[in-house]
């Protein structure tokens, strides 16, 4: 149960897979609030690579319980109605670029128009992360680059096991 002076955050998103630039934007969150709840949306447009029990264990994984103040779960329907229903008044999203920007204010926008109550925060992506996607980290793994330092570990071991590199593909581009 949440207490009525406890900040509670949403941090949602696919995480397929997860990287380390959504590992930072977790952990800078936490400074802010004394909650976050990691929500794995289901997305219906999209083919995930992994389960989403796979993607909750990499968050956990990369998080190597450093921190208690952080949930895990797997989310479908407006985001508005779980951060409702979970007792969290912000939604917490990072920005790459300005592409991101313009897509997530529509979105931050709509979610204030169907929660009044709930705001949404914006982390600027350590400029480390900034071009790391989940989708360029499948298909450099596709192509058998090197992932080390985009994501955790984990997810690279599980990238490799299950996306081998096509045939006949070139390593220099």
């Amino acid at each position: 149960m949440t207490s009525r002076t406890e900040k509670v955050a949403v941090y949602p998103g696919t995480f397929d897979p997860i990287t380390n630039g959504h590992v930072d934007i977790l952990d800078r969150s936490l400074v802010l609030f004394d909650r976050v709840i990691v929500a794995i949306a289901t997305n219906p447009r999209k083919e995930p690579l992994f389960t989403v029990e796979e993607r909750i264990e990499f968050m956990r994984r990369a998080m190597n319980g450093r921190d208690d103040r952080v949930t895990y779960d797997a989310m479908t329907g407006l985001l508005v109605d779980y951060c409702r229903k979970n007792g969290a008044s912000c939604i917490v999203r990072g920005l790459r670029a300005l592409a991101d920007f313009e897509y997530e204010f529509q979105f931050a926008h709509m979610n204030r128009r169907l929660a009044p109550g709930v705001d949404t925060v914006f982390f600027m992506t350590d400029e480390r992360h900034h071009y790391v996607s989940s989708s360029l980290v499948k298909e450099v793994a596709g192509l058998g680059g090197q992932l080390t330092g985009l994501v955790p570990p984990a997810v690279e071991r599980a990238l490799k096991d299950k996306l081998k590199p096509q045939a006949g593909a070139s390593h220099d581009d």
